[in-house]
């Protein structure tokens, strides 16, 4: 099970390629090289990277899913619309395909962040905004977690 973590500032270069952050990349092991699926994120204006495995396992959720159910059909197909897979190169960099570097308003400076099973890619302008907005964590703490610790509600 991967926990991935940290935040790191890369730069795109002419053809879209990142280079991936050589930390991230350790924490990563061998799941690295079995590539990747990068997709608009569904709740902000960011890129999600799914490692592979982390991909299969929201893909078997997926597969689950009536589809002759109308919402779940909806979800499916604006979840998978974007989704593209992805390898990194022989020097470690993976290209982000034009439309989702539209999408997320990609410039040259971006930020990687380690986001416990995915990655996300965001321009590093709209990350800047992202953290600045005025979010009371204490509150959205309890409404999660209850008034326990964190760690106690796993064992229920």
């Amino acid at each position: 099970m991967l926990t991935l973590i940290g935040e790191y500032d890369c730069k795109l270069d002419v053809k879209k390629r990142v280079l991936f952050p050589s930390d991230l990349k350790k924490q990563m092991g061998n799941t690295f090289d079995k590539g990747f699926v990068i997709n608009r994120n569904i709740h902000h204006q960011c890129l999600t990277l799914y490692p592979m495995q982390e991909w299969e396992a929201l893909n078997e959720n997926l597969r689950a899913l009536n589809r002759l159910i109308k919402a779940n059909d909806i979800f499916i197909r604006k979840l998978m619309g974007g989704a593209t897979l992805c390898s990194p190169d022989t020097v470690g960099r993976i290209l982000i395909p034009k439309p989702l570097t539209e999408y997320a308003q990609f410039k040259t400076d971006i930020k990687i962040t380690g986001s416990n099973n995915v990655i996300e890619i965001w321009d590093k302008e709209l990350y800047h905004q992202f953290l600045n907005q005025d979010f009371d964590i204490e509150k959205m703490a309890i409404e999660i977690f209850g008034n326990s610790h964190p760690s106690q509600n796993n064992n229920k």
